[in-house]
Order: structure tokens, then sequence, then C-alpha cells
């Protein structure tokens, strides 16, 4: 063999990854027994062929099944028409298909191979893409990372489809799951408020669930979750923190106010008494040792959020403060907004993890009686109701009462638990949050007595 001339393992990888074997396999098993369709249309759809004629002649074969009639050789090639049926080879190829493979009882591990080097060719392409940006001009190098690894992902979940179960095996699931909650070992991430974990299935924040936290500005919603994530690393869950208005220094500075039980202006001034200091430094150490990873980054996108998180190691609950402020795909901000709650929900079933979202209500709120928010506040987009798992509203029920303010908590929607409201107290000082023993209804007769001004 010359220098000049291409080695044959060369020239091979050159020919995208496919099986026509496999493809025709797969076409013949389906033109003798239509019944073989169940088995293989969760595997396949039509770019999976690497033959054009091959996608042609399972497009045919879908609709003739899909619809309830029979599909061989006749009817697909009356199908397909004279025309098209001539670009792949005409009666005679079609009929060479169904004579190939002598039974369809094959015919899933035949779309297995086909599916297989579908998902080969797709990360060929994605590399190209991958080179494409690194050779690109624009961007930073960590900008650049950062699309790569948003190109894969997904790539794992394609190349394993995941099978339907029977329901024998669906209640297997579900006495583990009672079992584990009985024995308090149920996978959930507690948020340290019972009153809102006992709303919640399983008795807390379960993996893949979006919950929402909403109220307008100066409510304590970014207070509120700090706590929660506070509580859920300090029972060992890893935790990323995602804040795109806090500097990660203010974050840290109102995490060890609450947890030091120091004011908050204090800390800033750096104006503290001995036990302050004593307390403060405790809380430094507690917070310094929890698995919790914070970044605050602005104007995040969806991808750079999604990246984020696919890199810290067993993360269990992503907070995103808030909605608002990170960047969606599409040409209105409803758009744009909506895109970022569905991806968020994938995320979360992606890394079966909790992602808390923080956001903002509209101003219609203002002018109602009470301030009581409803899911058509929900700012931006209104489908954040339909992707949500559990949206919470946080509500003024009167002015600051010795220190603390008492704030409603209402569960609005709950997907897989029941709606309800409760009463948490908050002290803007230490930033810190409990429940209180109040109920929502006290402050109701509180009002009509004139005891106080919504």
């Amino acid at each position: 063999m010359s220098g000049s001339e291409p080695r044959e393992d060369v020239q091979a990888l050159r020919v995208p990854p496919h099986s026509q074997e496999a493809e025709q396999s797969v076409v013949g098993a389906l033109l003798i027994d239509n019944s073989a369709w169940d088995r293989v249309a969760d595997l396949l759809s039509e770019p999976d062929f690497y033959r054009p004629e091959h996608r042609t002649i399972y497009a045919a074969l879908g609709r003739l099944i899909s619809s309830g009639r029979p599909a061989d050789v006749v009817t697909v090639f009356d199908a397909l028409g004279s025309d098209k049926a001539a670009e792949i080879g005409g009666l005679a190829y079609i009929n060479s298909l169904a004579q190939c493979v002598p039974s369809a009882a094959n015919c899933r591990r035949y779309a297995e191979i086909v599916r297989d080097r579908s998902v080969l060719r797709q990360l060929l392409a994605k590399l190209d893409e991958a080179l494409a940006i690194v050779h690109g001009g624009e961007g930073s190098a960590a900008e650049k990372v950062d699309q790569v690894q948003a190109l894969f992902a997904g790539m794992e979940a394609r190349s394993h489809a995941r099978q339907s179960i029977g329901m024998d095996q669906v209640m297997v699931k579900v006495i583990d799951r009672i079992n584990a909650a009985a024995e308090g070992k149920a996978d959930v991430f507690r948020s340290g408020f019972p009153g809102f974990d006992r709303h919640l299935c399983g008795g807390g924040m379960n993996p893949s669930d979006l919950l929402v936290l909403a109220g307008r500005p100066g409510m304590g919603k970014t207070a509120l979750a700090l706590q929660i994530a506070y509580n859920v690393a300090q029972d060992g869950h890893p935790v990323l923190i995602i804040s795109q208005e806090m500097a990660d220094e203010q974050l840290g500075l109102r995490m060890v106010a609450s947890q030091a039980g120091v004011d908050l202006g204090h800390l800033q001034t750096g104006k503290l008494d001995n036990n302050e200091w004593a307390r403060l430094a405790e809380g430094v150490d507690a917070l310094a040792r929890l698995p919790i990873t914070v970044d605050d980054e602005p104007g995040l996108t969806l991808r750079a959020i999604a990246s984020k998180a696919r890199k810290v190691r067993g993360v269990r609950l992503v907070v995103v403060d808030y909605l608002q402020l990170a960047e969606g795909d599409g040409e209105t901000r409803t758009a744009q907004v909506g895109s970022i709650s569905r991806g968020l929900k994938k995320l979360a079933k992606q890394l079966d993890c909790a992602v808390l979202l923080l956001s903002q209500l509209n101003r219609n709120v203002e002018q109602r009686p009470g301030k009581r928010p409803q899911q058509s506040d929900l700012r931006d987009s209104g489908e954040i109701e339909q992707d949500a798992d559990v949206i919470a509203f946080l509500w003024p029920l009167a002015d600051t009462e010795g220190g603390s303010r008492p704030i409603g908590l209402d569960i609005a929607k709950n997907r897989q638990g029941s709606v309800a409201s409760l009463v948490l107290e908050f002290t803007g000082a230490t930033q810190a949050w409990a429940e209180s023993t109040r109920s929502i209804d006290s402050f109701a007769q509180k009002k009509s007595r004139g005891g106080y001004d919504e």
C-alpha cells in the first residue's frame, strides 16, 4: 500500500454507523407480522433508519398499522404510490424484505440494534458540533465548555429507553416506598418546616419535583429558600444554590445571620459584642462543613443552569433564585419563562433531584383585598402552573409584631399531596423563619374586629 492511499480502517470510519441487515429485518418482520409494531414503536422513529428506503417503508407501515389497516407487501406498495415505490426498488424490493425474515419473534432485538446505531450517528454529529464550537471564534473557554456539555445532555437517556412495566412491578415499588416511609427512610428532602412537609408526598420534597415558591418583593423568599437549603444540607444532601440576584457573599451573610442568630445589620457593620462573635464563629463553622455549593453568575440560560447542576456530584436540591432573571428560549418573555420552567422540570427528572424555583408575582395581587395570591398572579407565564409539582405563595398577614412578621404560606398546588395554608414568622433582623402556632383563620378574625389594616 502506497503512502498516499488511505487505510481501509480509516475509510470504514467515514461510513456512519448502521446495520443494513437489522434495518431490513425490522421492516421485514413488520411486513409479515403487524403485531410486532407494539414491540418496536417505543424504540424507533423514522430518523433512526440510516437507509432512506427503509425510513420510507417504516413510515408507511406506521401509518397503516396505526390506522388499523393491514400492512403487507401489497398494501405498503399501494400506500407508497408507484413513483415513490419505484424510488425504493419497487414491489420486488419490498417483497424481498418480507422474504428475508423467517420470523418476527426477534423483532425487538433487531430494533435495538437499529436504535443503537442511530444513537452512535447522533453522537458523531454532536462531536462535529462540539468541534465547531471549540474552533469557533466567539465565547470564552468556560462558555464553550458549557455549550459542549449541553450538547450531550440527554444522549444517555436516548441510548437506554425505559421499558413499560406491569402493574405487579408497580405495586412492588409502591410497597417499597410505603415501607421506607414507615421506617423513616423515604427518599425525600425535609424542608425543616414540619407543617409544610406534612402536606407534601412522603413528608418532604421529592426527587424529580419542581417546587415553586412565589411572592411579591420583600416577602423573604430568598431567606426562606436559604433556610430550606440549610436544612436539606444538614441532613447530608448536596445542595446547589443558584443566585442571580445576590452575590455569594450576600447570601453567606444572610445564612450566617439566620443560623447564628446574629443581627444582619451588626454583621454588615462588624459591630458585634462578645456573645455575637462567639455565635458567629459557631455559625460559620457549621455552614462551612455543609455540602452546599453557591453560584452567583447573573443572566444564566437554562443550559448553563443545567450544566452547573450536573457538576455538583450527587446533587439532591437545586435552588434557583429567581425565575424571571434567567434567560430562556422564545421570541416573547412569556415564552422564555415557560421554556425555563419546563426545562427545570426536565432537569429535576434527569438528575433525580428536587428543584426549588423562586418566582415573582405580578402587581395584580397588590390591588386585591388581603393581598392573597392566586396562581394567575405568577409573573410572565401561566405555564409555570402546568410545570410545577408544588406551588407555594407567601403573603403578608400583618405588620411586624415583636420583631417578627407573620407571613401566610399557601400551598396552592400540590400534585401528590394536599393544598393547605399555614402561618410562618419571619424575623428580618436575623433573616430567620419559623413556624407559628397561629392559624390563618385567626388573622381573618382579627381583621373583622378592625385589629389591623391589610
